[in-house]
């Protein structure tokens, strides 16, 4: 099996499961707006469509290079797709049921501070960009890096909204200590920044 269709099996399956675990979670008190999100909806989704495939005949050579590399390299990036993936998912299991995906406030909402939380406050989207950058290199195209820097900036952009929405609902005091303690999404990266 070539490691970029393992890597394309491995995205698929992180998929399926994600959206299959969905009913486990809390019921919403609030909800922070839909237009709030839809930036953070837009970069996404252009970007994964990016990201799988928009390849042009101009970088074939290019392209066809980066292949003769695949061995080795490809089969490095999808041990990263495998990380970022099983990060997000210990992300996902240890905030349990206060887990969303659109920007909410659940019963007894808190800040986590634990686990994958310990290292980085978003650490969903730590794992997410860890896999969508490895596949990048795997496939070697320039529309794959520009897909995973939009479903980058998407991210960035939800964790930033996400930020401003506990901050009102859950009180500063409950979040910034921990918000200089802990990078946003990049592991050691900013220590004594909020």
């Amino acid at each position: 099996m070539a490691p970029v269709f393992a890597i394309y099996l491995v995205w698929a399956a992180f998929v399926v499961t994600w959206f299959a675990a969905t009913p486990w979670i809390t019921p919403t008190i609030k909800r922070a707006g839909v237009l709030r999100g839809l930036l953070y909806w837009v970069l996404a989704i252009v970007g994964f469509f990016l990201l799988f495939g928009f390849y042009s005949n101009r970088y074939d050579m290019v392209y066809r290079f980066w292949r003769t590399l695949n061995g080795v390299l490809g089969w490095a990036m999808m041990a990263l797709v495998v990380a970022g993936f099983a990060f997000t998912w210990w992300a996902r299991v240890h905030l349990g049921p206060l887990w969303s995906d659109p920007v909410t406030r659940k019963n007894n909402h808190h800040a986590a501070e634990t686990g994958p939380y310990a290292l980085v406050r978003h650490p969903v989207y730590t794992g997410l960009m860890l896999a969508a950058f490895a596949t990048a290199i795997a496939l070697g195209t320039p529309s794959s890096f520009v897909g995973a820097a939009l479903m980058t900036a998407g991210w960035y952009v939800k964790a930033q909204m996400e930020e401003r929405f506990l901050r009102e609902e859950l009180g500063p005091e409950a979040f910034d200590a921990y918000a200089k303690r802990v990078p946003l999404l990049v592991p050691f990266s900013n220590r004594g920044r909020g």
